[in-house]
């Protein structure tokens, strides 16, 4: 059993799931709005572009935890095919609105996340931390999600400007919730990102398997961590929520008779 004041969340593979559909979709999208924007590009050889610069930018944001942005991305894609926009420009902003759009018309809520975060926030001051760069498309889908009224703080990547597992947005999240790093506990799917960079920051972590143990069809982070779990041992693993309740010594939903 964990002893701790506050409880914080990842979202993508740890509260939802977004099919891998849904990156295809995005860019075409992305696409798309450029076109009905009178930007003509030659899809391919643009979305090619896109990516490369997503993972330049990406790269950078890891090695620094200074958040990027999607409008930087499609900026410098875009300067390789001869259009050279200032990166507030409402084209790009209604191009990176419309890649958004394909995760929000397709996520999905872990069966049983609602009822844990009912359950746990009745006990804990429960927040969200999560690393996604555009702040507006994280908080519709959030909203729709159902959960943002569950939480006492939401803290998103793209509004702060630093990234986990930078132990800056760790701290801004436990002063959120009124407590202590040693008192706050942290669980997240990426290893990396939200395992060791939580226990780097001085929080208690655990790791988040449900998607990975499972035949779901889920799209990974993009900075999804490539160590291996037996470089962190001692993390306790949640592949259920029953495990969840367990290590925080709650009765959840299933064990005093309710659905999950």
């Amino acid at each position: 059993m964990i002893r701790v004041k506050a409880l914080g969340f990842d979202l993508f593979n740890t509260l939802i799931t977004v099919d891998r559909s849904s990156l295809p979709e995005a860019h075409e999208r992305l696409h798309a709005s450029l076109a009905a924007d009178g930007i003509h590009l030659d899809r391919e050889a643009f979305l090619k572009d896109y990516r490369t610069q997503a993972v330049r930018f990406f790269e950078e944001a890891r090695r620094t935890g200074v958040e990027t942005h999607n409008r930087f991305w499609i900026r410098e894609a875009l300067r390789s095919h001869g259009w050279d926009l200032d990166p507030e420009d409402r084209r790009i902003a209604r191009a990176v609105d419309r890649y958004f759009s394909a995760f929000i018309d397709s996520f999905q809520v872990i069966p049983g996340a609602l009822d844990m975060l009912r359950t746990v926030g009745n006990v804990y001051r429960i927040g969200l931390l999560s690393n996604f760069t555009h702040g507006p498309a994280a908080r519709t889908l959030i909203e729709k999600a159902g959960f943002a009224s569950l939480f006492r703080a939401i803290l998103i990547s793209g509004e702060m400007g630093y990234r986990k597992p930078h132990p800056l947005v760790f701290h801004e999240l436990s002063r959120k919730l009124g407590s202590e790093s040693e008192e706050t506990c942290f669980l997240g799917d990426d290893l990396e990102a939200d395992v060791r960079g939580a226990a780097r920051a001085g929080l208690k972590a655990l790791w988040a398997v449900y998607v990975q143990e499972r035949p779901i069809p889920y799209t990974p982070a993009a900075d999804v961590s490539k160590i291996s779990a037996q470089s962190i041992p001692d993390i306790p693993r949640i592949n259920s929520w029953d495990d969840l309740y367990f290590l925080l010594g709650l009765d959840g939903p299933s064990r005093r008779g309710g659905g999950r």
